[in-house]
This record gives C-alpha cells, structure tokens and sequence, in this order.
C-alpha cells in the first residue's frame, strides 16, 4: 500500500513563519513537522510515500531528496503551477502515483501518534475509512458521525475527522482535473454507506497556528528528556 502526505497547502494561518518556509518544513521537537509523518509511516511498513507541493514546494523535495535517508521512496506531486488544487483535486492528480488500490493519505499538518498500517480496511464497496477523533477546542461541533463503524454526516455526536483515511481510487472516478474539495465525495459516499471509520483517542493535534506549533515543540522537548 502506498501513501500520501498533503503539503501543498499556503498555510496563511502560519503567517509569518509560512513567509519563506512552507508549513510541512517548519521544526518540531528538532526536525520538519513531514519528517515526523514520514517516520511513523516508514516505521509501519509503507516504503512509497506521495507528497503534493505547491506554496514553495521546491523547497521541500529539496530538503527530503528521494527518501533514502529515512528508508523510503518519497515521489512528488507539483501543483505548483496549478496553485493547490484542495484535498480532493490534490489526490486526483497524484493518482499515477498512487496505484490502482487502496491507499493511505494524511494530513501534512496534523500530529498523531495514530497506529498506521498496511493492511486494508475497506471492504466490498467502501470506497473510504477515516479516522476520526474527539473534537478540538476549536472544532467542538465535530464532522461526522460514526455508528458500528459506519461514518454519516454530523449528527449529535459527531466527531472530528483527522486528516487521516484510506481511499479507493474509484471515490474520485467522476473528478476532472482542477481544484476539488474532499468533503463533497465523503458526504455523497455517505449516502450510500460507502464510508466506513473508527474513532482514534489518542494523542491529535491540529497543528494550524504559531500557538499549536510551539505547544507542541514544547511537548516533544519535554517527553525527550522525560
């Protein structure tokens, strides 16, 4: 199985660290907040990882190269021209690089000490899992819902989505090229309980601002020398 690392955001609500550095590139406990996610994925067996860029993104193959150093092939997805093209449109592109089957994608911009693994969960005709998790302080409202592993749309007591999930290619089979949201495709799969998912209670950290940055940075330094 392969996976994929979103990193093309502009991540504006970093400003000014996201000046001259795109987000995925910013330290953490002493090395790139992608070098985290690369990793922990590496670590749990995936060998090819995608990484879309835009904001900088010449930057980051830069200062990754081909993988070697951390164990994996890292292979790259340039939306640079483009601009971004958002979750879906990014996913859509990358698609010769993902494969024919079920593949992992992960939030460039998220921390998670999540269990990653390779083995498949989507079943018949799912065409999704995702992760989801309690809801931040800054997203009390949630996402979605999730009974006996069915994902719907909100609901009382919906929970947030992490940024982490498994796809089929055929979610995007309908897509032109060009800017496309994530959301639109899960809900519409929703409809046909297409999505499946699990809640993870773990450690998750929307990592969007200076503030959560440095909160986390100062987290790792601490369990480091701990």
């Amino acid at each position: 199985m392969r996976a994929m690392i979103l990193a093309a955001g502009h991540g504006t609500r970093m400003r000014p660290l996201t000046d001259h550095t795109p987000k995925p590139l910013l330290h953490v406990g002493g090395k790139p907040l992608i070098v985290w996610h690369i990793e922990n994925l590496q670590r749990a067996g995936f060998k090819d990882i995608v990484i879309n860029i835009a904001w900088l993104g010449d930057l980051i193959p830069e200062a990754l190269g081909d993988g070697a150093e951390y164990g994996v092939s890292l292979h790259y997805s340039d939306e640079q021209q483009e601009g971004a093209l958002e979750t879906a449109g990014g996913i859509l592109k990358a698609l010769p690089l993902l494969g024919d089957e079920t593949f992992l994608v992960v939030n460039g911009d998220v921390w998670c000490d999540f269990p990653y693994s390779t083995e498949n969960p989507l079943k018949d005709d799912t065409l999704a899992h995702l992760v989801l998790v309690n809801n931040p302080p800054q997203h009390p409202e949630g996402d979605f819902s999730l009974t006996e592993n069915i994902v719907a749309d909100g609901g009382d007591n919906a929970f947030t989505f992490s940024g982490i999930g498994y796809y089929h290619p055929d979610l995007f089979k309908d897509l032109v090229p060009g800017k496309h949201p994530l959301a639109p495709l899960l809900r519409n799969a929703m409809t046909t309980q297409q999505v499946t998912g699990e809640h993870f209670d773990g450690d998750w950290q929307d990592i969007g601002t200076p503030e959560r940055l440095d909160r986390l940075n100062q987290q790792l330094i601490k369990s480091a020398l701990s």
